[in-house]
């Protein structure tokens, strides 16, 4: 029988912080000087700053360099080397893996990878899966479309990695993904929560099956902040009789973060990987403390074809001031990823996350998993509508549930709603990153 290989290292998820720390430094100086040697974007993004990789010797140091946008990496791509441009630090010839971004906020982002990186994408989301209690003894379905997007890949990659048997489910639909998961007694899955909670909806009407019926005991998911909004959780979680897990990760940047088995109300930062940093989004002021939400910086600190060295990623966090009871001495993000800097707005003057919306409508018995928020202006006056779905069976409730759905949302987002209540079924659904939030002001 050949060994497997050794996948999880105990030892890095329990350094002391002080060990983390020092780690975190070393790496951020050796990719930091690998990527000005190698990298002409970058090289001339630090020249004009005028920092240099001797100029790093501590971690506030870090804060020194610049950032880069997800526009930036637009700017430069579609040149040679085709099509990834000046942000590449190996030759063509050493690419073995190409993934774009979703485009879910504009133009897409090329991203290459050597094999040593998507090795180390695999160790990233092998982290993840340990921690969520997958073990060799799984079947794991990935109900995926597999394609350009990076989605499941990784983790396609890294259940393999940790001995688990895998099922790609790729080319089928709906219904013949949920069929195979009963044929095969199939334990645990991977997909967006929208696509979760549009399964178990089609199990239970299109085929008669009841997902808790079937033998599905953990769901790891991504793309999207429900596995971390409780009341989203809770309707995932209860559809299908199974323990439900968030990670969050991206393209460019990699698999970063992950819940574990004690589901702490937060999600830990890989630190051996990655390191994150906290700015105030408006000032830029670096939050250390717990308490306080600002946008993410992040570098990859292992990744060397396209080099992810402190990324402005638009998420949302904040530190949670807890351990977790796990052992784990990486820190928790409190809540997860509650939204993106793109995505908070003003709406009559007041801050509106659509994760609010979110916990507010999957809270409410009586309606269904699909919403939309419509924000426009009549006049100069702002206007916001929400869409939702009345349950079967439910219309006889509906003054009572929209007079809970009105008091909710004043108390959870400070805003009144123009609420249109629509047929079950009726709004989009969708498989992979759902768009549920539209503004139109800007085309007013």
């Amino acid at each position: 029988m050949i060994a497997k290989q050794r996948y999880w290292n105990p030892v890095l998820e329990t350094l002391p912080l002080e060990r983390i720390r020092a780690l975190q430094l070393e790496k951020f100086k050796r990719i930091f000087q690998w990527t000005y040697d190698r990298s002409k974007f970058h090289r001339s993004l630090y020249d004009k700053a005028g920092i240099t990789p001797g100029d790093i010797r501590s971690l506030e140091d870090v804060r020194e360099v610049p950032t880069v946008e997800k526009s930036m990496m637009r700017e430069i791509q579609r040149k040679e080397p085709f099509p990834y441009g000046d942000a590449l630090c190996v030759p063509l010839e050493e690419v073995s893996e190409y993934r774009q971004t979703s485009g879910t906020t504009g133009q897409p982002v090329y991203q290459a990878d050597t094999w040593q990186d998507w090795e180390w994408w695999s160790e990233c989301w092998a982290y993840i899966l340990w921690a969520q209690g997958y073990r060799p003894s799984d079947r794991v379905f990935i109900p995926f479309g597999y394609n350009v997007f990076v989605a499941f890949w990784a983790g396609h990659y890294a259940a393999e990695k940790i001995g688990a048997e895998v099922v790609p489910g790729g080319v089928l639909d709906t219904q013949a993904r949920i069929l195979k998961i009963q044929e095969l007694k199939a334990t645990a899955m991977m997909a967006t929560p929208t696509y979760v909670l549009g399964m178990a909806d089609t199990a239970r009407n299109k085929l008669g099956i009841d997902p808790v019926s079937l033998t599905i005991n953990k769901i790891t998911c991504a793309g999207e902040p429900g596995a971390s909004i409780p009341s989203t959780k809770k309707r995932m979680e209860e559809a299908w009789g199974a323990k439900v897990y968030d990670h969050a990760g991206a393209t460019e940047i990699g698999a970063w973060c992950f819940e574990c088995e004690e589901q702490p109300g937060g999600l830990h930062v890989n630190e051996a990987f990655f390191l994150v940093e906290i700015v105030d989004t408006d000032t830029g002021e670096f939050i250390e403390e717990p308490g306080r939400r600002g946008k993410m910086i992040i570098t990859a600190l292992d990744r060397q074809a396209q080099p992810c060295v402190r990324f402005d990623s638009k998420d949302i966090i904040e530190w949670d001031p807890n351990p977790c009871p796990c052992g784990r001495t990486f820190r928790l993000i409190k809540g997860g990823v509650v939204g993106r800097a793109d995505d908070i707005t003003k709406v009559k003057g007041v801050l509106l996350s659509p994760s609010a919306i979110e916990e507010v409508v999957r809270g409410i018995d009586g309606l269904g998993d699909e919403f939309e928020v419509i924000v426009d202006k009549v006049g100069d006056i702002d206007r916001i509508s929400l869409k939702v779905e009345i349950m079967p069976g439910q219309e006889a409730k509906r003054p009572a549930i929209e007079a809970r759905l009105k008091d909710q949302l004043r108390l959870k987002t400070n805003l009144g709603y123009n609420l249109e209540f629509h047929d079950y079924g009726s709004l989009p659904r969708y498989e992979v990153k759902a768009k549920r939030f539209k503004d139109l002001r800007k085309n007013h």
